[in-house]
């Protein structure tokens, strides 16, 4: 299955080809490189119309060219999400706009859970975003678990933008295996766990993090504190080695007897109605 995200209103794909994407985040336009994009490039002039280009060093990493001064960030909405936007030295903005799907997915299975105490985990939970759908929806407690302590300080500005100071999210930074560990020493549970484990990386102390070789052991580890009762586990991977078939096995392989579903993710680009793919997801459920 293909899901789009196709409810923003303050996010648009404007233009897309030969490796580029071309994005209005507000009222601010970037150009950006996409590896996914294989396909040509039309030559009509909104690709003039850009505020900052992202260039790629064929030396790895890249640098922004600014046309004029652009404020250090901006916010946007999604629906009722508020989120703080800001280019990155490594191209990205802090917000990976596909991911709206799973907010309105989260969004909806927590605002249906009937309990009074609601444990939500996210790991590499990068800026928070999902985080704050999360507690908006309802969770009694959100954790929020990334390596990156820069990270973890933006997620906590996207917490105060939307008025969630007053909610129970700990922010922690950690590595994601050793932190699953201790709490299944503590006898902690939740009754939601949503992951975007990153392809490649490294912890706080050093430590060497590559999907394909730890996805085995991070859906395990995860399994270990999942609530009898729980109502969701949600994971999304840009890892292009991972097939949505690759992740459906080894997702019906861990939680056997649960429902299990995947698929990919898109953005609708407007100029043509082609679909930018965005990674995979997979969700498992109680059948």
């Amino acid at each position: 299955m293909t899901i789009i995200s196709d409810h923003w209103k303050d996010y648009r794909c404007l233009s897309s080809g030969d490796g580029e994407k071309l994005e209005k985040w507000g009222n601010i336009i970037l150009r950006r490189p996409d590896p996914q994009i294989i396909w040509s490039k039309s030559n009509n002039s909104l690709w003039n119309s850009w505020d900052a280009f992202y260039h790629r060093s064929n030396k790895g990493g890249g640098n922004w060219e600014f046309r004029k001064k652009l404020p250090e960030s901006w916010t946007i909405n999604y629906k009722n999400l508020k989120f703080k936007v800001s280019p990155t030295n490594f191209k990205h903005t802090g917000i990976f706009p596909e991911q709206a799907v799973n907010w309105d997915y989260i969004i909806d299975k927590i605002s249906k859970i009937n309990k009074k105490e609601i444990r939500v985990l996210n790991l590499f939970a990068y800026t928070g975003c999902a985080t704050i759908a999360a507690s908006l929806a309802g969770a009694s407690e959100v954790v929020h678990v990334d390596a990156s302590r820069g990270m973890v300080e933006w997620a906590k500005e996207n917490r105060d933008l939307n008025g969630l100071s007053n909610h129970k999210i700990r922010f922690i930074v950690d590595d994601v295996i050793k932190f699953l560990e201790r709490e299944k020493r503590r006898g902690r549970t939740y009754h939601a766990i949503i992951m975007d484990p990153p392809s490649y990386g490294r912890g706080p102390n050093g430590e060497v993090w590559k999907l394909e070789n730890n996805l085995k052991e991070l859906l395990e580890k995860a399994r270990d504190v999942l609530d009898d009762d729980f109502s969701f586990l949600l994971i999304n991977s840009y890892t292009t080695g991972i097939s949505p078939i690759s992740l459906q096995n080894i997702l019906s392989l861990t939680f056997r007897n649960y429902s299990v579903e995947t698929g990919e993710i898109g953005l609708p680009i407007e100029e043509n109605s082609l679909i930018l793919p965005c990674g995979i997801y997979g969700r498992v459920t109680k059948n």
